[in-house]
């Protein structure tokens, strides 16, 4: 599997995302056990098998720069430098959570950390993306956002909406697909008459291009001018990145539509796996460091979970907060 290192980094900054892709998984595991215990409500949209997307993506950032999500948002979060305890009590509905157990999670945000969510209707943020990005352009800021959306959010209005104007408007946006092969459970090719999802950019004169999306250092180089592009002033980017999801679409997917072997093939080229590979290869990190990050994960990951359930549920007064404005 080719690595790009066009941009120079560090040794900090490779062991960095190693980390981020591995607290991921380990947390979406703890996740779903959680779920299985009945701790955990509502729907749960875990997010293994695509680390490499959101890490890749947030890594090539700016500090001034702000990314938007659908509903499988818990890796973009962490991507971000949510506390991971902080996300877990959300997803516990406890009071220290990040939306004080009030969002659950698929609402995942934290404005501070121009993280805006985690949106459950699918492909409802788009609109959103193309509104903030208007703002920076009216402002005059020197920021671009990121809207990542699943591949099922590209058939419908608000994506050819949101894509028109922010190309007739020439908006700092960054619109990506994370095309894990499925809509729920329906294969990509059944749902779209065009397959290859970042054809759909063309209609509006957008640039665009596919990216490996098992491939974190492509996916930071894919992003990263991607994000300049908008930032000069060129209007919108389309990037269509290639991954998989390793579990059901939710925790209730019964999974009919594929078989294992799918599945199989596609953890050939994990992407934790692979960069673990690329590093201990190219002598970038010893085996023993990487070892030892994967052990201070587990250790991060249990503490996590510990806070979570250790913390207080919402008082009854809270469903009466934060209904409207204040000031």
């Amino acid at each position: 599997m080719l690595f790009v290192e066009k941009y120079k980094m560090e040794k900090a900054d490779h062991l960095k995302l190693y980390k981020q892709m591995v607290l991921i998984r380990r947390l979406e595991e703890k996740s779903a056990e959680l779920y299985q215990q009945g701790k955990i409500g509502g729907f749960l949209h875990l997010y293994i098998g695509q680390e490499a997307v959101g890490v890749g993506a947030v890594a090539a950032m700016k500090p001034q720069d702000h990314i938007i999500t659908a509903y499988r948002d818990h890796g973009i979060a962490i991507a971000v430098g949510m506390d991971a305890g902080v996300m877990m009590a959300e997803l516990l509905g406890k009071q220290t959570g990040c939306s004080k157990g009030k969002g659950g999670s698929m609402h995942l945000a934290d404005v501070s950390k121009h993280f805006w969510g985690g949106h459950a209707i699918v492909g409802a943020h788009l609109p959103l993306a193309a509104g903030l990005a208007l703002s920076f352009q009216y402002n005059h800021a020197d920021s671009v956002i990121i809207c990542m959306m699943g591949d099922g959010a590209t058939n419908i209005g608000y994506f050819h909406e949101s894509l028109n104007l922010s190309k007739v408007w020439k908006l700092p946006v960054v619109w990506m697909v994370e095309n894990n092969q499925y809509g729920m459970g329906t294969a990509i090719e059944r749902a779209s008459a065009v397959s290859e999802i970042r054809q759909k950019a063309e209609g509006y004169q957008i640039p665009n291009a596919r990216v490996d999306g098992m491939n974190v250092l492509a996916m930071k180089e894919a992003v990263g001018k991607a994000l300049e592009h908008a930032r000069c002033g060129e209007g919108p980017y389309f990037l269509e990145a290639i991954t998989y999801r390793y579990r059901g679409h939710s925790m209730g997917d019964p999974e009919r539509y594929r078989k294992p072997d799918e599945i199989k093939k596609w953890q050939e080229d994990d992407p934790i796996g692979q960069y673990n590979e690329h590093l201990a290869k190219n002598k970038i990190a010893a085996d023993s460091e990487l070892d030892a990050i994967e052990s201070e994960v587990e250790a991060e990951a249990d503490a996590a979970v510990k806070f979570a359930e250790e913390s207080p549920n919402p008082s009854p007064e809270a469903l009466w907060e934060h209904v409207y404005v204040s000031g």
